[in-house]
């Protein structure tokens, strides 16, 4: 028999979420916290050349703006405010893509900070509105400018001249893996294991690599024989290469370099997905099944299948569904793709899908301090 995810004690060298010496931080921390994680599993079944399948996939559009960078947002904030890095009344700025950007301004904003956005200006004119109704000012930044590079840079020439901006760095930052290793990861495990199920891989696209480097530290603690696969654009491979190449539509992933937080020898072999299969297949997801995933959770599907089917029809993977569609109205996924030869999506057929429970409050994945 499985175990209950009630009787599972926290593995060693896992980092305690840490406590915020301001009572009224603390306070709003906790209820932020209440909003973010703990996400729904969903496990998609269809046929795939003839035979029955499922693949596992976290409804991170759950979260309290709709998207997984929520995890990453509110955590790293808690351990600057714990370690003295942030002060109430700080400002914060960040380079992102979007969903990062959008994350950043609904927490950084409930807890009282200015928050600066510097983004490329070629991301969807949704997630520009959406951080702009946080009350935080974006910035765009043009191609000329240096795009996702110069969007860095920027935010770094911000907070070279003001002691009181505080940059969260989410592409070298500690606390993004962290984020995972202590909440998705675990999630993931308990909730397969709540349901007769051990995984055997998982798979998640990189952006900054948070998810697939803290979510995998995890699963690999648990279980070491488990495979943790990133994915990226096969137009854009930058992982690969190891360098900027090429251009893609999978916004939110490959921004344009390695992050530093990804270690590629900590992981199993880059998986590739174009760009017209991922929005072929999030277009199928939301008018087959009504499940309304960006063009990243359609990439991400069929990763997770790639793996499968590698692995065997029957394997155990697991992935994320990282947003809703609404940040993408104005892009590619709300219009006809052409298929081309090579793709995946035409091949699947969407069935239906079973969720499974969130975890109880008992069960010991990391959501608040002790």
């Amino acid at each position: 028999m499985l175990p209950d995810a009630r009787d599972h004690q926290p593995k060693a060298g896992l980092t305690p979420l840490p406590i915020v010496a301001e009572p009224a931080i603390e306070r709003r921390l906790r209820s932020l916290g209440r909003m973010i994680g703990n996400t729904p599993m969903l496990a998609i079944e269809f046929r795939f050349r003839g035979r029955a399948r499922v693949v596992h996939a976290k409804a991170e559009q759950f979260n309290m703006t709709g998207s997984i960078k929520d995890r990453m947002a509110l955590h790293i904030l808690r351990r600057a405010y714990a370690e003295g890095c942030i002060a109430p009344g700080d400002a914060i700025a960040e380079a992102t893509s979007g969903n990062t950007g959008i994350s950043l301004a609904a927490v950084g904003r409930a807890l009282g900070h200015p928050v600066t956005i510097f983004m490329p200006d070629w991301m969807s004119r949704e997630r520009v509105a959406l951080i702009h109704s946080y009350g935080a000012q974006v910035v765009p930044v043009s191609r000329a400018q240096g795009g996702f590079l110069g969007s860095i840079h920027m935010a770094e020439e911000m907070a070279a001249t003001d002691s009181h901006v505080f940059l969260p760095r989410q592409f070298a930052n500690a606390a993004n893996v962290e984020a995972h290793e202590l909440t998705t990861g675990p999630e993931i495990w308990w909730q397969l294991r709540q349901n007769g199920l051990e995984l055997d891989a998982f798979l998640a696209g990189v952006g900054t690599g948070g998810t697939v480097m803290g979510a995998g530290r995890a699963l690999r603690r648990l279980k070491p024989s488990a495979r943790i696969h990133p994915l990226e654009p096969a137009e854009s491979p930058t992982l690969t290469r190891g360098h900027k190449v090429g251009q893609h539509r999978i916004q939110g992933v490959s921004d344009e370099f390695v992050p530093v937080i990804v270690q590629l020898d900590e992981l199993d072999a880059v998986v590739a997905v174009s760009d017209g299969d991922a929005i072929l297949m999030a277009q199928m997801l939301a008018a087959t099944l009504g499940l309304a995933v960006g063009i990243s959770s359609g990439a991400n599907f069929l990763g997770a299948l790639r793996v499968q089917d590698e692995l065997g029809p029957d394997a155990v993977v697991a992935t994320v569904f990282a947003d809703s569609n609404k940040k993408y109205l104005s892009t590619d996924l709300m219009r006809e793709e052409l298929v081309r030869e090579g793709y995946l999506s035409p091949e699947v057929r969407l069935t239906g899908f079973t969720t499974y429970h969130r975890l109880c409050g008992m069960c010991a994945v990391n959501t608040e301090p002790r």
